[in-house]
C-alpha cells in the first residue's frame, strides 16, 4: 500500500530546470531503497512558485522542497522517504517554523490566493483522467446533462457574473445567450489558447496542469448553445500543453465523455486541437477563427459577430482557457458561490503571471479587488535589492502602466480601465526605479509593430510611426512637438483600427505619457534618461576619488575605451564607449557610475 506521494512539478518552467531528470532519479532511488510499493511519484502541473523550481511536495507531511537538484535525490529518499527525517535544508524557507513545518498555504505567497481556475494545478497528474474524476471531474457536465436545460445552464453562468478572462471582459453568460437562439446546421465552441502577451503563461499552465477542465467546460458550453463540435486553438510552442491536452481528449473519448450520446443523454460533442504559428493577432477572436479555417490570421469587420457568423460562417462561442476553467466549478458550487468573490462588477478570481523585478515570479490566482500592493509586496515578496516600486504593466502590449502613486489600486476590470490600463489575459510585469518608462513604451510598440497583421492602415502604418517617434526620443533627437504628436497619433489609431490589437496598441504610450510625462520631457529637453537605460543618452564616468587604478575595468572593456596607469585614476573615452556596462559590473570599488 502506498504511504507517501511525491508530487513533482512538470510544468514548462520546472521542466526547463530538469524536473524530468529529478523524476527519473527519484524513481531509480526509490527502487534502489526497496520503496517502490510504498512511495508513488506523480508528475503534476505548475505549483505557482516558479522562481523556486524545480519544486516537489511530499505527502502526507506536505513538505515543500524547492530548487531541488538531481544530486539531492539520494538524501531525500534515504532520509525522508525511508527514515522519516525531513531534509530541512532543502525546504522552502518560509515553511520552516521554530517547532514545526508550516503548510504551504500559510506562506505569504499562497495565503491570500483562492485557486479556482488553478484548483487542480500541482495537485493531480494531468495525464490521468481517473485523478481528475476523483476531484469531481466531469460531475458538472453530468449535472448539466441530467438536471438542467441549456437555458438553465446559461442562466447559471450569467448569474455568476463571470466575465471573459482573455482581455475584454465581456460577460460570458451573455455571449452564450446571444449564440444559443441562432439556428444553423452546425455550431461551434472555440477555446482561445493563443496566449501571446510577453510574460504571460496562465493559459499554458492550466492546459499543462488540468486539461480535462477545459474539455469538460467546452462540452458544457456546447450543450448550452447547441454546438456539437469544438476546437482548441493553441500555439505550437506549447508542446507540453499540446501533448497533455491530446492525451486528455483521447481519454475523454475512451470514457464516453466526448463523442456520440455522452452519458446516455443524447447529446453529441467532440473536439480537436488546432495549432497556431504564434501570431499575436490570432488572440483576437475573428483572426483566430480565420486561422482555424486555414487562412492567414486576419481580423474580420464586426458585425456580424461570431455569435451569428463565426467559424466557417456558423454561430460560434469563443472563450479563453481561464474563462472556461471556471465553468465546472460554477456549475457544481452554484453562481452565488462564485459571485460572492470579487467586486460588484468583477466577480470571482483572476490568474496573473507575475514577472519582472519581483522576488517570487510565478503564477497566482487572487480574488478580484485585491490591491496591486498586496500582489507585489505580500504575495510576490516585494522587489529584490531594496529597490523602490515604480510601476506595473498589466495587459501586456495592449495594456498600460500603473504608477507608484496608484499602488493601492484594486485590481478589477473597471478600476484598471479607469486609469488607462486593462486586465488583459493576466500578465503582470513589475518594474523598479531602474526602469525607463519611455523605453518600456518602445519595447511594447516594437512587439506590436512586428505582430500587426497589416490588414488596416491605422495599425500597420500608425504603430510604425509611433515607434519611430519613440526611437527618436530615446536617441536624444526628440522635440516637444514629437510628444504632442505621439498623443494625437495614439488617439487616431485607437479610434480607427479594425480590431482590438490596433485599438489597444497605443495604451502603453498613453499610460506612460499620462503618469511619466516628466521622463519624456527629460529625454527631450535635458537629453537625459533619468533611469540610465537609454544608451544614447547616458555615459559611464569614473569617479577619480574612488578609483584605485586596479585596471580591472581596462581588461574587460571590449573596445579599449578606458585608459590610465596602474594605481592611478582611470578615464573613459565617451566617444569610444559602447555603453555595455561591463566596466561598472567589474569594478569592486563603486568607482564607475552611469550619468
Amino acid at each position: 500500500m502506498v504511504r507517501s506521494h511525491v508530487l513533482v512539478c512538470g510544468g514548462t518552467g520546472c521542466t526547463s530546470s530538469n524536473s524530468l531528470k529529478i523524476i527519473e532519479a527519484l524513481e531509480k532511488e526509490i527502487n534502489k531503497q526497496g520503496l517502490t510499493d510504498e512511495v508513488k511519484v506523480v508528475q503534476t502541473g505548475c505549483f505557482g512558485l516558479c522562481a523556486l523550481g524545480p519544486v516537489m511536495i511530499v505527502y502526507p507531511e506536505g513538505c515543500f522542497y524547492s530548487m531541488v537538484k538531481v544530486e539531492d535525490i539520494p538524501e531525500i529518499v534515504s532520509e525522508h522517504l525511508l527514515k522519516g527525517r525531513i531534509v530541512t535544508r532543502l525546504l522552502y524557507d518560509e515553511t520552516v517554523g521554530k517547532d514545526e513545518i508550516k503548510s504551504l498555504n500559510e506562506t505569504d505567497f499562497y495565503k491570500k490566493q483562492v485557486r479556482v481556475a488553478l484548483r487542480n494545478c500541482g495537485v493531480i497528474d494531468p495525464e490521468s483522467i481517473e485523478e481528475y474524476i476523483a476531484y469531481d471531474g466531469y460531475m458538472a457536465l453530468a449535472k448539466c446533462l441530467t438536471e438542467y436545460t441549456p437555458e438553465q445552464v446559461i442562466k447559471i453562468v450569467s448569474d455568476s457574473g463571470l466575465r471573459g478572462r482573455g482581455g475584454g471582459g465581456f460577460p460570458t453568460g451573455r455571449k452564450w445567450a446571444l449564440t444559443a437562439p441562432n439556428k444553423a446546421p452546425q455550431k461551434y465552441v472555440v477555446c482561445n489558447a493563443d496566449e501571446g502577451d510577453p510574460g504571460a503563461f496562465m493559459d499554458r499552465s492550466v492546459l499543462e496542469g488540468d486539461p480535462h477542465a477545459i474539455i469538460e467546460a467546452m462540452a458544457i458550453a456546447g450543450y448550452a448553445i447547441g454546438a456539437t463540435k469544438g476546437f482548441v486553438y493553441v500555439r505550437a510552442e506549447y508542446p507540453i500543453a499540446v501533448k497533455r491536452l491530446q492525451i486528455a481528449i483521447d481519454k475523454a473519448r475512451e470514457y464516453g465523455l466526448l463523442g456520440k450520446n455522452i452519458l446516455g443523454s443524447g447529446f453529441d460533442f467532440d473536439m480537436e486541437i488546432r495549432l497556431g504559428a504564434g501570431a499575436f493577432v490570432c488572440g483576437e477572436e475573428t483572426a483566430l477563427m480565420t486561422s482555424i479555417e486555414g487562412n492567414r490570421g486576419e481580423p474580420r469587420p464586426r458585425p456580424p459577430y461570431p455569435a451569428v457568423k463565426g467559424l466557417f460562417g456558423m454561430p460560434t462561442v469563443e472563450n479563453n482557457v481561464e474563462t472556461l476553467a471556471n465553468i465546472p466549478q460554477i456549475i457544481l458550487r452554484g453562481p452565488e458561490w462564485f459571485s460572492s468573490m470579487g467586486t460588484e462588477k468583477s466577480k470571482g478570481t483572476k490568474v496573473f503571471a507575475l514577472g519582472g523585478k519581483i522576488k517570487h515570479t510565478g503564477l497566482v490566482e487572487i480574488p478580484m479587488g485585491t490591491t496591486l500592493r498586496e500582489v507585489v509586496e505580500e504575495i510576490g515578496g516585494g522587489i529584490p535589492g531594496g529597490k523602490k516600486f515604480k510601476a506595473a504593466q498589466t495587459g501586456g502590449p495592449s495594456g498600460g502602466c500603473i504608477p507608484a502613486e496608484l499602488f493601492d489600486t484594486k485590481i478589477d476590470y473597471d478600476n484598471l480601465t479607469e486609469i488607462g490600463c486593462m486586465m488583459g489575459s493576466g500578465g503582470l510585469i513589475v518594474m523598479d526605479e531602474d526602469t525607463c518608462m519611455v523605453d518600456i513604451a518602445k519595447f511594447f510598440l516594437e512587439f506590436t509593430v512586428d505582430e500587426s497583421c497589416g490588414k488596416c492602415t491605422p495599425c500597420r502604418v500608425g504603430t510604425k510611426r509611433l515607434l519611430e517617434k519613440l526611437e527618436k526620443i530615446t536617441s536624444g533627437n526628440g522635440t516637444m512637438q514629437d510628444i504632442d504628436e505621439l498623443e494625437e497619433l495614439c488617439n487616431f489609431i485607437k479610434e480607427n483600427s479594425l480590431c482590438g490589437l490596433g485599438q489597444t496598441a497605443p495604451n502603453p504610450v498613453l499610460s506612460t505619457l499620462r503618469f511619466f510625462r516628466d521622463e519624456y520631457i527629460s529625454h527631450v529637453k535635458d537629453k537625459k534618461c533619468p533611469a540610465g537605460v537609454c544608451k544614447s543618452l547616458m555615459s559611464y564616468v569614473i569617479i577619480a576619488d574612488k578609483c584605485k587604478g586596479c585596471t580591472a575595468c581596462v581588461r574587460v572593456c571590449p573596445v579599449g575605451a578606458i585608459s590610465g596607469s596602474v594605481k592611478q585614476p582611470h578615464v573613459i573615452d565617451d566617444s569610444k564607449c559602447i555603453k555595455c556596462g561591463a566596466c561598472m559590473e567589474k569594478c569592486k570599488f563603486g568607482a564607475i557610475v552611469k550619468q
